[in-house]
């Protein structure tokens, strides 16, 4: 193989390895669509001399200098074809996702000042046009799909000559390992859009890194439904290009479930927010089994709840898990598309409880950990048991270094660490001190170099006596509950700790039905005195695994789940805990000036 030094290296090291049938695949017109390498290989080349013959270029091959390419569409092929097109002619790919308000779309355009742009549809290439007039740099817009009064990506395939391939030729040949790869605008949960520079360097040691973590095998396929807008699912889509892994995109969220049966695939990359409404699903079907099935389901599930890695078990525990793995836990691995070797997670805390559950019903959940200024994987939990602990984000992967500051901040050096921000040396200075990347998270590591996540250093708040409180752990503790879809810890400057909880209404209702409370709508399911009570109690059961400090002692019910497209969440599916304040400040204001209290303040 040949040693990589650029990204779109990975096209002949497939070539090499004698290519794939189905590099990437996607359905069109209900039927999945297979492109080997080879065709991508050519559709790739005469995608970047025909961005060449739009004058699109590197130009003088300074950051500034470098021609910028927008693409706001959902994960399919063509998207990373035309992210390695770019990559070829020396240009930068900007990455925004599809969901992005358009006063964030105008900053991004106008502040990486893009030429082009690449949008999936019509509603998307509209929402383009709407900030056009306020873009003078913006020139062109392409579609994916056919869309009225938008030229097509295909029109740009025809236009290459034999001098653009000349040109491609010495631009791809010049393009150095150090150089800008890509500006991805970090959404923020507060302030201005920040254009991370990450380099082919910064990735591609991060993907090689990354290489021995991952399952070994041959004619491996995964299933891709993250945001390729996103880091996270960007590099692991170049670890599988690399590995020789076939991609297959999901057409949407809502056909994941259909998309993994017909598929099958090895792995896949999650988030946990994901992964919890995958496992309430699960649930759901075992609360509607009756008898031997439903006595059967649960008796496997707790089973699953006890379990330990790495630690010896009991015979007899073994042989129960072994007896449920067959009963149960083959019907779970089914649904899954049955063939999974593992699922990745990362982006956000996963619970210790879900990965325990999942790991029991032998589907392994590697989570790990980083950031988009580290391209983006610090650490990661193996593939191989021995490398797993349950509470932690893994180990370092290869070539990444990870230390605790003395305020227990992680801190992490090494080639992965980004060039900087886009125009912000301000903001380079602050994040980078000494070579040494400060996350913003708050962290331990243990004898092993395993690290675990308490929280976010700035979501630590003090209460009115002088008293910090991290509310990662106790939001994640109190999602453990079935009947708790979401909830934020609030309490800075206020005498005691409160909450604002939003119910799994699937499983409230079940609960209702059981108690004959009637047909309800989610309003009065959450005012019924009888739900209210169910809640105090399980706050008041989980209370008990936390100091008095970090007790909660008041909590409001909410009616509507927080999301992408209401505000109350990243497109990485991240809280955004002041937007929530501010929607929901009466909720908060009853919580410090009501009466539902848990325990004398």
């Amino acid at each position: 193989m040949i040693k990589p030094r650029r990204l779109f290296d990975c096209i002949t090291v497939q070539q090499e390895n004698g290519g794939l049938d189905a590099m990437l695949a996607a359905k069109e017109n209900g039927q999945w669509r297979k492109y080997a390498t080879n065709e991508v290989a050519t559709l790739v080349d005469q995608l970047a001399t025909g961005l060449l013959a739009m004058g699109i270029s590197a130009n003088d091959m300074s950051i500034e200098g470098r021609d910028k390419v927008a693409i706001i569409a959902k994960n399919r092929p063509e998207w990373v074809m035309l992210d390695l097109a770019v990559q070829k002619i020396g240009a930068v790919l900007v990455p925004i996702y599809p969901t992005v308000h358009v006063t964030d779309l105008a900053f991004v355009l106008n502040d990486a000042q893009v030429k082009m742009i690449f949008v999936n549809d019509e509603s998307l290439f509209q929402k383009v046009q709407t900030v056009q007039p306020q873009v003078p740099v913006l020139k062109d817009v392409f579609s994916f799909d056919l869309t009225p009064g938008c030229r097509h990506w295909k029109d740009l395939l025809a236009l290459g000559r034999q001098e653009h391939y000349q040109q491609l030729a010495t631009a791809s040949e010049r393009i150095n390992t150090e150089d800008l790869l890509t500006l991805i605008y970090t959404s923020g949960t507060t302030s201005t859009p920040k254009g991370v520079m990450l380099s082919h360097h910064n990735i591609l040691s991060n993907v090689l890194g990354a290489m021995p973590v991952f399952p070994p095998g041959d004619n491996m396929r995964s299933l891709s439904f993250l945001p390729l807008n996103h880091i996270f699912e960007r590099m692991v889509t170049y670890l599988y290009l690399f590995e020789g892994t076939s991609i297959c995109y999901a057409e949407s969220m809502e056909t994941i479930g259909d998309n993994l049966k017909e598929v099958q695939p090895h792995m896949f990359t999650t988030v946990p927010r994901l992964l919890e409404k995958v496992y309430d699903k699960i649930m759901q079907k075992g609360t509607e089994l009756t008898g031997v099935k439903k006595r059967l389901f649960f008796w496997a599930h707790d089973l699953a709840t006890r379990f330990e890695i790495n630690k010896e078990q009991s015979w007899w525990y073994r042989t129960q898990l072994g007896i449920a793995n067959k009963l149960v836990f083959k019907k779970w691995r089914e649904a899954l598309g049955d063939n999974l070797k593992c699922i990745v997670t990362g982006g956000a805390a996963c619970q210790v409880r879900l990965i325990r559950i999942f790991t029991a019903a032998q589907i392994p959940i590697m989570e790990g950990y980083g950031l988009t200024e580290t391209s983006p994987v610090i650490c990661v939990n193996r593939y191989e048991a021995e490398g797993r602990k349950f509470g932690t984000v893994g180990p370092a992967i290869d070539g990444v270094e990870v230390g605790i500051a003395e305020d227990g901040e992680i801190i992490t050096r090494g080639p992965h660490v980004m060039m900087g921000y886009y125009k912000r040396p301000d903001l380079t200075a602050e994040a980078i001190k000494d070579g040494w990347f400060y996350t913003g998270d708050i962290g331990t590591l243990d004898e092993q170099g395993f690290l675990a996540i308490t929280d976010r250093k700035k979501e630590l708040f003090k209460t009115s006596g002088g008293k910090y409180v991290a509310p990662l752990p106790i939001e994640n503790k109190l999602k453990e509950s079935p009947y708790v879809e979401q909830v934020m810890v609030v309490g800075a400057d206020r005498k005691f700790v409160g909450a604002l909880i939003v119910p799994s209404f699937l499983n409230l209702r079940d609960w209702a039905n059981r108690h004959a409370l009637g047909n309800l709508n989610n309003e009065e399911l959450i005012q019924h005195p009888k739900v209210k009570d169910l809640y105090k109690g399980l706050v008041d059961s989980f209370n008990s695994y936390f100091s008095h400090i970090e007790q909660i002692k008041r909590f409001e019910l909410l009616s509507t789940e927080w999301s992408v497209d209401t505000g109350e969440m990243t497109p990485k599916l991240s809280l955004k805990r002041k937007v929530v304040l501010d929607k929901h400040a009466a909720a908060v204001e009853r919580i410090y000036n009501g009466d539902r209290v848990l325990d004398k303040v």
